[in-house]
């Protein structure tokens, strides 16, 4: 069983707790912990569960020697880990088996942990910003944030953490801000941002520029049919080099993007929307149109997986740092579920896992190259 990479990055966090009074060593815990969440573990009890039932397989392999710590146990020095040194290490363990090529779409956008709410103190709910590598599935990094209004703060700093040279990556119109635009210019990547009217000047400019495109009848649209509804979509761009002499203090600004959304659903009235992007990129018709989709991967492929297939929003929870190290954990699970290549649903392998210590040892090992741990 492969070990060593996961332990490379994750084996260094700070123990919280006083060394002459620990039974069981931080990294067993973490691991245990990771593995259950893997099979499928909502909450503490569910680890020690995890734990009691392949406790041999787990000591084959030089974890838990003194035994299964009780749940109230696992769940103390789990909160008591540093969520931001643990993020660190996510980062970093996903730098190292996920690799960026030029132009690969990061998707970056909040999301609220709807459980997380503190009882005792009332204070708000978890929102974490996440940054979603759209081409292989997996997230590459996640920030804390108290509110969704700080998301502007937070995606900096998210940005920060990420090696993302290269790369383009795509917010909606909350992170249509100057000073993350500089951001990733200055980390050699390149910008999609989605265009609303918090910046007003701008999206008037831009949107007076595609004038011509909305009042066109020969518009080239993409058509589908999803059950009881019909959806069509456009795009095109313009070269944005003469607005950005207008507006220069959008970093590198090249190109201006409208994308045209139709949909009619039995029984409503039909709806039509414009929505407008800026980037520093130079794109095509064709290459702006995959990045806006691809955007929404995020939604479909990481936020929606997190609360249909996870029941992330159900997880109740909340004491110290519980609610942020679970996310953590969840999201490291989800990747590590990705890279095994069984063709079937993220639920069954986590049933597999569950069942099956052959079948956790693929999940754990898929992506890597390093020699056991025993």
């Amino acid at each position: 069983m492969v070990l060593n990479t996961f332990e490379q990055h994750f084996g260094q966090l700070d123990d919280q707790r006083q060394s002459a009074k620990i039974t069981y060593p931080l990294f067993d815990i973490l691991f245990v912990t990771l593995c259950a969440v893997i099979a499928g573990a909502e909450g503490w009890k569910d680890i020690k569960e995890y734990a009691e039932g392949h406790l041999d397989w787990f000591q084959k392999h030089g974890f838990l020697p003194s035994g299964i710590p009780v749940d109230d146990t696992i769940a103390r020095v789990i909160a008591r880990i540093k969520p931001e040194q643990f993020n660190q290490c996510f980062v970093k363990w996903m730098q190292s088996i996920n690799q960026l090529s030029k132009g690969d779409i990061i998707a970056i956008d909040g999301k609220t942990l709807r459980g997380s709410y503190d009882r005792e103190d009332r204070r708000s709910t978890l929102h974490m910003v996440n940054a979603f590598a759209c081409k292989n599935k997996m997230v590459i990094g996640q920030v804390s944030t108290d509110a969704k209004s700080n998301e502007i703060t937070a995606i900096p700093e998210l940005l920060k953490l990420l090696d993302i040279k290269g790369a383009l990556v795509s917010i909606d119109a909350m992170g249509c801000q100057k000073d993350i635009a500089n951001t990733i210019i200055k980390q050699k990547a390149d910008y999609l941002l989605a265009l609303k009217g918090n910046q007003k000047s701008l999206h008037n400019a831009v949107e007076d520029m595609f004038k011509d495109f909305r009042s066109s009848e020969s518009t080239h649209l993409n058509i589908e049919k999803n059950r009881n509804r019909y959806e069509a979509r456009s795009y095109q761009i313009l070269d944005g080099k003469k607005l950005a002499k207008q507006f220069p203090e959008w970093a590198k600004l090249s190109t201006i993007g409208i994308r045209m959304g139709y949909r009619q659903e039995k029984g409503k009235a039909p709806s039509l929307e414009y929505r407008y992007y800026i980037s520093s990129a130079t794109l095509t018709d064709e290459q702006f149109a995959e990045a806006v989709r691809d955007h929404w991967a995020i939604e479909n492929s990481l936020h929606w997986v997190l609360d249909v297939t996870i029941n992330e929003d159900d997880c109740q929870i909340y004491k110290d740092n519980g609610a942020e190290n679970w996310g953590i954990l969840r999201q490291t699970a989800l990747n590590m579920l990705r890279k095994e290549k069984t063709k079937v649903s993220i639920p069954t392998k986590r049933k597999r896992a569950w069942m099956k210590t052959a079948f956790l040892e693929k999940v754990l090992t898929s992506g890597s190259t390093d020699v056991d741990k025993s």
